[in-house]
């Protein structure tokens, strides 16, 4: 059939194959380009199919050479409906990998749950005896606990409620948007869903098996963002679960000191996502970041930034005062952040075009679900 963008709000329902497979060859071929250098070869990426997971699975097999255990939460194909564009990323990066000689293997279903680490393991288990790199990139509105409670997080600010500038994607209309304040509730929920709780407990899994090696590492990903983003993020209730997800880096180094365990956070740059893009007030910060920065010769895509911490401040252990990689430490420049400030109170749905960058932002959008790539050809009939 042919398949066309079906935009809804902030996602788009459905998802072009052959386009999928052609962003995971493009972010292939750039990390093929950049070479490799010694590193993890056993990888397990928790949350695999988009963004900073795909690209992570990406980067450390054509960084390190390193085989990967993707686990991913995505949906195939059902009549007319297309698969997700994460379900498509997966078979793409599967069948490219093998092609290169690499082990690549996907489990598809709930990362949270017992069933899908008992799996997991076992597969380590069977085929490696040992993991020594564990990516934990896991992006969910919602979790169903061990007790079977399902819980999820919200979009919320912590104290007080915040009114701000968004961006309507939809009509690129600049418009005021009021965040309201989180219950102690949801505050809670949401770091149950977003913080480090369950990469703790694929941790312990992973070590009470065995199969978790001497010296292994793992590494979560956080933002921290500028000033005009932190009531909604850094100090709302998503922040109190990246503080969580910190907190938990703290406590399993200390706890799984006799094996030597290095548990970091990567804190990443603002960039277009499925995650991000349901935040109020961020599609306008990124959008004007992404002007700014290209204009610098500063912009990184998830690619760039996912091989530039594998390939240099990982191997290096380059970390900041608190133990964290920054990747967004080009994001974070005086240079960048004052461009921004200079013309955010500026900004009109009139002069949007002028300060932002909508068409970058529209561009990776399109990009997550296989749109708008020049070499595909979006009216010929494609296996869904």
């Amino acid at each position: 059939m042919v398949v066309e963008p079906k935009v809804k709000g902030f996602i788009c329902t459905t998802a072009h194959p052959v386009g999928c497979e052609e962003s995971v060859r493009r972010q292939i071929a750039y990390c093929k380009e950049k070479g490799m250098v010694e590193g993890p070869k056993k990888v397990l990426v928790i949350g695999a199919s988009t963004g900073y997971g795909l690209a992570s699975r990406i980067a450390v097999t054509y960084g390190y050479g390193a085989g990967t255990i993707g686990v991913s939460y995505e949906k195939e194909a059902k009549g007319k409906r297309t698969a997700t564009a994460g379900w498509y990323n997966t078979k793409a990066f599967e069948k490219l990998a093998k092609e290169d000689g690499y082990y690549a293997k996907s489990f598809n279903g709930d990362g949270f749950s017992k069933e899908m680490k008992d799996q997991v393991i076992k597969t380590i288990q069977e085929d490696w005896s040992e993991v020594d790199l564990v990516v934990y990139s896991m992006a969910a509105p919602r979790r169903t606990l061990p007790d079977g409670t399902a819980v999820s997080s919200v979009l919320k600010t912590v104290g007080s409620e915040l009114t701000n500038k968004t961006i309507d994607l939809r009509t690129n209309e600049v418009t005021e948007v009021t965040v309201p304040v989180a219950t102690e509730e949801e505050i809670q929920n949401t770091i149950k869903v977003m913080g480090g709780e369950d990469w703790s407990d694929w941790i312990h899994a992973l070590a009470d098996a065995g199969v978790l090696a001497q010296n292994a590492s793992t590494v979560a990903y956080s933002y921290i963002g500028p000033e005009v983003t932190h009531a909604i993020y850094k100090d709302g209730s998503i922040g109190q679960a990246k503080k969580h997800l910190y907190d938990t880096s703290v406590a399993l180094t200390k706890e799984f000191s006799d094996i030597h365990l290095s548990a970091r956070i990567s804190v990443n740059k603002a960039l277009v996502t499925q995650s991000s893009a349901a935040i109020p007030i961020v599609p306008l910060y990124i959008s004007l970041l992404y002007k700014v920065m290209k204009k610098e010769g500063l912009h990184e895509g998830c690619i760039e930034q996912m091989q530039r911490l594998f390939t240099e401040k990982f191997v290096k252990q380059e970390v900041d005062e608190k133990g964290q990689f920054r990747l967004d430490d080009w994001e974070m420049r005086d240079s960048v952040q004052d461009a921004i400030k200079e013309v955010w109170d500026k900004i009109t749905t009139e002069n949007i075009q002028e300060y932002c960058d909508i068409d970058g932002y529209w561009e990776d959008f399109y990009h997550m679900f296989g749109f708008h790539y020049d070499n595909v050809d979006y009216a010929a009939d494609c296996e869904i």
